[in-house]
């Protein structure tokens, strides 16, 4: 039964994909991040309905009679071509290419055409809303779904996500923490009180979802974005206050078992998991320094592996071993070469210098804004998977460039939105104590019932 009421919405928005364009980018990425075909459990669950989905949607955008653009004349935009095609040729040069290989790089090539359609259709403020609606309940599910688990079973791990992209623990894990700070800040912006509570019952739940994942990584990836975020906020002082009171808290109410789990974080010289990733991050750098320009190629870690190993473990050699870099960054650079590894580095930091830029200058204009919400939203997110992502392989992580993509569209609707001011005045104010708010968060003409939140609530 479930199979067949999945299979009728799917399909019933097939038409609505074709003659809009934006929908059908809306329905794909619902498909991406809820994985709703992986709650069914018969035909339904094998079908291609991304796929279809894509399809359906490209054409009726090519079709179209509307003025359309490719993409954002963006430099990140040109740069994400730039970077999928070096991958490409990487790949082509790489030792005895495999069908597999080519299958991962086709899967590479429709993380970066989703991310560069996105820049497209998604033209206005409130497209952009919905979409980050559409991700963050989509991710939410889980994390609500994932966190009463946790709850009813008193903190068992979880070891696998629910499919696709979050298939494994580590990932999941990653893809909760970026969720966080989305959930916060949508639920501050949201006017209407049910829709708020709704937000804030999945916050807690989700990050006891990151718990219940037991992943050393999500940890420090929930924790450098929650920080993010108390940096933030109104009342920096008393945020950090409720922070340490709330992480105290959890360690309190965590199962035993994950508490020793996290204070292996300090013994990585000697812990097992920890030196493991040390290791193999000193292969991957031979890797690299020995293929400076293309890599061994894409998914050509475990290959190259032993070669580089020069005393390599039992378990490696007999293949029970799970052989991965360990981190994003050495992934991209051992597999891609320096050239990719800069790019990545510049998408991350571009996109987190257009939050930056963007904050100061509504900050600098408006008492409140979406703008200031959303630009904190973004910076906290890029953070968590920038941190997270250190200790995981997802150089080709699905959310980063449509996060990237989205961050592009943010910093385009709002300089077009500050570029206004007969529509959107600046707010009143000296200069000096605008300076004082920044510094400290603190503003005594607008004191608030609760000092934790973000600015522009």
């Amino acid at each position: 039964m479930r199979d067949i009421v999945v299979s009728m919405i799917i399909v019933g928005l097939m038409p609505t994909c074709y003659r809009r364009p934006f929908v059908g980018l809306v329905v794909f990425s619902w498909l991406a991040y809820m994985r709703v075909q992986d709650l069914t459990w018969g035909f339904a669950k094998y079908q291609r309905w991304s796929y279809y989905v894509a399809i359906l949607t490209a054409v009726g955008f090519v079709v179209s009679k509307e003025r359309k653009r490719w993409f954002l004349p963006d430099p990140r935009c040109y740069i994400m071509l730039f970077l999928a095609l070096w991958v490409a040729l990487g790949v082509a040069l790489s030792y005895r290419p495999s069908p597999y290989q080519f299958s991962r790089l086709m899967e590479f090539f429709k993380v970066i055409a989703i991310a560069l359609f996105t820049t497209s259709v998604v033209s206005t403020k409130e497209r952009l809303r919905v979409m980050l609606w559409v991700i963050a309940l989509s991710l939410g599910f889980y994390g609500v779904k994932s966190g009463i688990w946790g709850i009813m079973t008193l903190g068992a791990p979880i070891l696998t996500g629910p499919g696709g992209m979050i298939a494994d623990n580590n990932d999941f894990a990653l893809a909760m923490a970026m969720c966080v700070p989305m959930l916060f800040h949508l639920g501050w912006t949201e006017r209407r009180p049910e829709l708020r509570r709704a937000f804030f019952v999945a916050l807690p739940l989700s990050v006891i979802t990151v718990g219940c994942t037991h992943s050393r990584g999500g940890f420090l990836a929930l924790a450098f974005g929650t920080a993010v975020m108390v940096w933030r906020s109104r009342n920096r002082f008393l945020g950090i206050g409720i922070a340490m009171v709330l992480v105290v808290a959890g360690l309190f109410l965590a199962p035993d078992t994950y508490i020793e789990r996290l204070k292996t974080i300090k013994d990585y010289e000697t812990e097992g998991s920890a030196a493991g990733r040390i290791r193999a991050w000193g292969i991957a750098t031979r890797m690299a320094v020995d293929n400076p320009f293309f890599g061994v190629g894409l998914n050509k870690f475990r290959q190259h592996y032993l070669g580089y190993n020069p005393n390599p473990l039992r378990k490696e050699i007999d293949g029970t071993a799970i052989i991965v870099a360990h981190s994003s960054y050495f992934q991209i650079w051992a597999e891609c070469g320096t050239p990719a590894l800069l790019i990545f580095f510049v998408l991350m930091f571009s996109s987190l210098w257009t939050c930056w830029r963007i904050r100061k200058e509504a900050t600098r204009r408006y008492m409140t804004s979406w703008i200031i919400n959303y630009a904190t939203m973004f910076e906290a997110s890029l953070v968590t998977f920038m941190v997270g992502t250190s200790f995981i392989n997802r150089a080709h992580f699905d959310l980063f460039y449509h996060w990237v993509a989205l961050i592009i569209v943010f910093g385009h609707l709002a300089d077009q939105e500050m570029k206004n001011p007969a529509k959107y005045p600046m707010r009143e104010g000296s200069r000096s104590e605008l300076r004082r708010i920044e510094k400290t968060g603190f503003d005594r003409k607008r004191q608030r019932v609760s000092a934790f939140l973000p600015r522009g609530a």
